[in-house]
């Protein structure tokens, strides 16, 4: 989302919204060559290596070391991928333990009680916790043109930015497989060793091939993407968002809210009242996983309840701010595939 569409809309709006993701702002970076970390020594290579690091973004920004960066602070999704390539983070900011202090959603598998946790909710970044970690590098995620640091807050951009470079993968109006490789350079260019997971890389290709095949075979389901808060329901349309816009160019048939719909979300989603939720015609419901929004099994709206789709437990989770890692976007791909192959027509 760009600045001026996020001035004007809510936080729970856009924390539920299922193709907004969190709420945007700047990250932070601090790692340590923990090898037990993703299962690989690839930190333990990274930290052997001597010699300048340089790292060109999607910002356009080149950032330049004198070595690897050895303390690394990350948006929680950005450290769970890199965890998964064996690269392990110092500090991280964003969703990352729920309020029964288990790991959220957003991050993997990565050990929480391993890492510094600067912030956990929006508009939270221990500034003088970061300074402690002496970050070498600062990685996040931007959800709008202008390089907007996800989960940084404004007050503060200014001074995270004088501790430490930052680095930014977009994920913002493109297909999943730019980011995921943008991360695999990047997890590569730390160190990781990328033949280990050279078969994750393959599993995902594999489960795309299935998807392709699925929905080509089903052409008259239609999947609707949405999210849950208490007073309103969301519905995605397939722009903007990195896994809507790679599962409709495989032929995924997604139910599309016009664009002045979509004013309201910044062009990412349309704000239904519980009352309007049967307002589009789905088969196959994908709902938002995250911690901040409901969960299907803890919806008791009644309109919800009669869902042509929700009566026939065609509902499955939607990850809309995936963890870029090729291991942890195949159960993405495989989750839809297997939803469509076993789907019946019901709206």
């Amino acid at each position: 989302m760009s600045n001026a569409r996020a001035n004007h809309l809510t936080r729970r709006g856009i924390i539920a919204a299922g193709g907004a993701l969190g709420l945007g702002a700047v990250l932070a970076a601090c790692g340590d060559d923990d090898s037990t970390s993703g299962g690989s020594k690839s930190t333990e290579s990274a930290a052997a290596k001597s010699g300048p690091w340089t790292f060109k973004d999607d910002r356009g920004t080149t950032v330049k070391l004198d070595k690897i960066p050895a303390n690394i602070v990350a948006f929680t999704g950005v450290a769970a991928a890199l965890y998964d390539y064996g690269v392990q983070v110092k500090g991280v900011f964003g969703p990352t333990k729920t309020t029964d202090g288990k790991a959220d959603v957003q991050a993997g598998d990565m050990d929480i009680t391993k890492v510094e946790v600067i912030g956990n909710v929006w508009d939270e970044f221990n500034v003088e916790k970061y300074a402690a970690l002496a970050p070498d590098v600062l990685i996040s995620t931007t959800f709008d043109n202008a390089g907007t640091l996800w989960y940084v807050p404004e007050a503060s951009k200014d001074k995270i930015a004088k501790l430490a470079p930052s680095v930014a993968v977009s994920v913002y109006d493109r297909q999943i497989t730019a980011p995921l490789e943008r991360m695999w350079e990047l997890a590569e260019s730390l160190g990781a060793d990328m033949a280990a997971a050279a078969d994750a890389k393959k599993r995902f290709e594999t489960a795309a091939t299935r998807l392709r095949a699925a929905a080509k075979a089903k052409p008259e389901i239609k999947v609707m993407a949405g999210s849950a808060s208490d007073q309103l329901f969301y519905v995605s349309g397939t722009n903007l968002s990195i896994d809507l816009e790679y599962f409709k160019a495989l032929g995924v048939n997604f139910v599309e809210p016009p664009e002045n719909a979509k004013a309201e979300g910044g062009g990412w989603y349309e704000s239904l009242s519980w009352e309007n939720v049967d307002k589009y015609q789905a088969d196959i419901i994908m709902m938002d996983d995250r911690s901040s929004t409901i969960q299907p099994a803890d919806i008791a709206k009644p309109t919800w309840k009669q869902l042509p789709a929700v009566k026939a437990g065609q509902v499955i989770p939607r990850s809309p701010e995936p963890i870029l890692s090729y291991d942890k976007c195949v159960p993405l791909l495989e989750n839809l595939a297997d939803a469509l192959e076993k789907a019946k027509k019901v709206a």
